[in-house]
């Protein structure tokens, strides 16, 4: 007998007849807001801002035909001359660019081109009020999970009406198949004395420009 073979055997010993069985989790995660974080559409709106805001997020409202203009001012912001975006981006997210080089994913971009742009647009698929987090699942507007990790800047479009109260409705509108990524903040790490150090993992900038449909 191996030794792994002998380190499942003392496994299985030790988990004796409840071997197989499940015991339920308890969990204490609101499947809703609280009436006094939600009244209103308006009410969860400002609660995504102000989570996301605690992340170190910029967030930044605007009507839906001032998408182009938003994502433009943003990046003149960072004086961004190159951008990487995924294929299927709106058109009209960079219609008001000038300047700035936008190199869409398709064929796939390879690390150092990734690493040498200033910045990725992309959308989600569904954000979370409660947390100020937005989610990717590689769909539409999202494209594949290294643009978001790779570029220092990262400048994610989010409707209105992709904003959930928690994170079980979030849950409950994604396909758990799918490439899931939460992103709560631009990365941060925490050194040995507690520092805090942005940007070891993924982008050390997270903006985000909510369309109010």
């Amino acid at each position: 007998m191996s030794s792994r073979e002998e380190v499942l055997r003392r496994v299985r010993e030790a988990l004796g007849g409840a071997r197989g069985t499940s015991s339920p989790v308890p969990r204490g995660y609101a499947r809703r807001l609280p009436a006094a974080d939600a009244e209103t559409r308006a009410d969860v709106l400002a609660l995504f801002t102000e989570r996301a805001a605690d992340n170190r997020a910029a967030v930044r409202h605007v009507a839906a035909d001032e998408a182009g203009t938003a994502v433009a001012a943003a990046l003149w912001g960072r004086e961004a001359k190159q951008i990487v975006v995924p294929a299927d981006l709106p058109f009209g997210w960079l219609a008001e660019l000038d300047g700035v080089r936008a190199l869409a994913d398709a064929p796939a971009l390879d690390l150092d081109t990734l690493a040498g742009s200033d910045a990725v647009v992309t959308g989600c698929a569904v954000a979370v009020a409660q947390t100020g987090t937005v989610v990717l699942d590689g769909g539409r507007a999202q494209g594949r999970r290294a643009l978001t990790l790779v570029p220092g800047h990262h400048l994610c479009v989010v409707h209105a009406d992709q904003i959930v109260g928690t994170v079980p409705e979030a849950v409950g509108r994604l396909d758990p198949a799918r490439p899931l990524t939460w992103i709560s903040g631009p990365s941060a790490t925490y050194g040995i004395e507690t520092a805090r150090v942005e940007g070891a993992h993924g982008p050390r900038h997270l903006e985000i420009i909510l369309i109010e449909d």
